[in-house]
């Protein structure tokens, strides 16, 4: 027998046969053939940042051509977070307080590339409620003094019909109204009539006068991103602190910045809402179908029947017979609640503390809010607005948090009607008991986890149920 050199294999060697084929494999040879792979070997990859409401961040090594919504999708599964459609990628300017929400189907590396040297820039990933709230009720982000339709359109438009009329090639509402902008190489602001039309904005040097030799032309879209101020009237010094403004791709920086202010947060939306639609067009429709698609009852435009899923998912149960059932009534619900919420804490004394003894009762209801995710300890009320905003002026963003004006009560912060509201939460004593109200004591909760429960079932004395919460997540 001819004896076996170094570096013979078991494979160089047909006639003994292989016991573990798939484990012995030439050194020279891919584990994996390529063309199983076809994309996966010529992507080229490289490492982005992305960080978090809390300042955690976290390195990703990904393809070059990834998406903001792929990048989303890869931190859900990383995070085991769940997916409710609304996580969102935010490029943010630190040093000139703008900020804007990259759209899903955006190339992150081209984001990255029209960044400049002096301009601190950072990824953020968070929730955008309203990111695709237009879709679903777009008769509320278009008021009727600010939107003209051709004269041949029935003014009385339906709720699909805005929508198709937005995203068609031919034709395009005619947005209009007063806007503050700021002058070129100046401090001062100039209030100015302007029109947004397909072939770009535009603001009368006359009046109010729609006549083309009145019109003069301010900015197109198809090479600059729309931001949205963050910081209101102290970086920019603005008239209002509901700023907007066009940054042109590989600017040098703030100077080519073209800036406007709007008189109230519903023109602001609007005209922002109006750009988003007019840039992407049928773009952005893909964008908010795609997790839909598959789904009965999703057919074009067919979007009065969807409904999202925190809408869906906080209903009030009993199931204590042999058949679950919904509590539609509303007192029952709370005196379910109540009940649940004292059987819980009994269970809750039993549990041992780090030291060994059981948890007093009166410092577990004191500092039982203290893990809940809507909760946010010390934050001012202009760092609460911040943060409801970047979330998405959507009816039901909420957050609770610790009043500064009075160290023994608490504030819960609510957005309704694209505005941000404030309401007290009062502690009171009864009977030697603490209970929290927001009413005056006619409706009491023992903590504030039972409070937010009622509430999220149940409007009560607020405009609207809560719906979605504001939190501080980690990466």
């Amino acid at each position: 027998n001819r004896r076996k050199k170094k570096g013979d294999s078991i494979l160089e060697n047909p006639s003994i046969p292989n016991p573990f084929p798939e484990l012995c494999c030439s050194p020279f040879a891919s584990v994996l053939s390529a063309s199983l792979l076809p994309k996966a070997t010529s992507r080229k990859k490289q490492v982005i940042k992305v960080y978090s409401e809390d300042d955690t961040s976290r390195a990703l090594e990904v393809p070059s051509d990834i998406t903001a919504r792929d990048v989303c999708q890869l931190l859900i599964l990383k995070n085991h977070y769940v997916d409710d459609h609304s996580w969102t990628l935010f490029e943010q300017l630190t040093h000139t307080g703008l900020g804007r929400a990259i759209e899903d189907h955006e190339l992150v590396m081209e984001v990255q590339s029209n960044w400049v040297m002096e301009e601190e820039t950072k990824l953020y990933f968070r929730k955008n409620y309203a990111k695709y709230e237009f879709f679903k009720n777009p008769l509320s982000f278009f008021p009727d003094h600010m939107i003209s339709f051709p004269s041949e359109t029935n003014a009385a438009l339906s709720h699909s019909g805005i929508l198709q009329m937005f995203l068609s090639s031919s034709t395009y509402p005619e947005i209009h109204g007063y806007l503050y902008a700021k002058e070129q190489g100046k401090k001062s602001w100039k209030k100015l009539y302007f029109l947004l039309r397909r072939s770009g904005l535009y603001f009368s040097t006359k009046g109010t006068s729609k006549e083309p030799r009145h019109l003069q032309f301010f900015c197109e879209f198809s090479n600059s991103d729309m931001y949205m101020s963050l910081t209101g009237k102290k970086i920019s010094g603005a008239p209002t602190n509901y700023g907007f403004c066009f940054k042109p791709n590989k600017s040098g920086g703030t100077r080519d910045l073209k800036q406007l202010c709007a008189d109230d947060e519903q023109s602001r939306t609007c005209w922002m809402t109006a750009i988003r639609l007019l840039k992407y067009g049928m773009q952005l429709y893909q964008n908010y179908m795609q997790p839909y698609q598959g789904r009965s009852g999703c057919s074009p435009l067919n979007i009065t029947s969807m409904r999202s899923i925190s809408e869906n998912s906080l209903v009030a149960m009993d199931f204590s017979g042999h058949r679950s059932r919904i509590i539609e009534n509303p007192t029952e619900a709370l005196s379910v609640a109540v009940e649940e919420g004292l059987a819980w804490r009994r269970r809750g004394c039993l549990r041992l503390n780090s030291h060994g003894s059981p948890i007093a009762m009166s410092n577990m209801g004191m500092s039982i809010h203290r893990s809940q995710s809507w909760f946010h300890h010390k934050i001012s009320r202009e760092e609460a607005q911040r943060l409801i905003l970047q979330h998405g002026l959507v009816d039901g963003v909420f957050l609770v948090r610790d009043s500064q004006s009075n160290p023994k009560t608490f504030v819960l912060s609510l957005s309704h009607g694209l505005k941000i509201k404030h309401f007290q939460i009062v502690p009171l004593e009864d009977d030697g008991k603490l209970f929290y109200t927001l009413d005056d004591g006619h409706t009491r909760f023992t903590d504030l986890i039972q409070l937010v429960e009622f509430y999220q079932l149940n409007k009560g004395v607020l405009p609207c149920k809560l719906q979605h919460y504001c939190a501080r997540i980690a990466l």
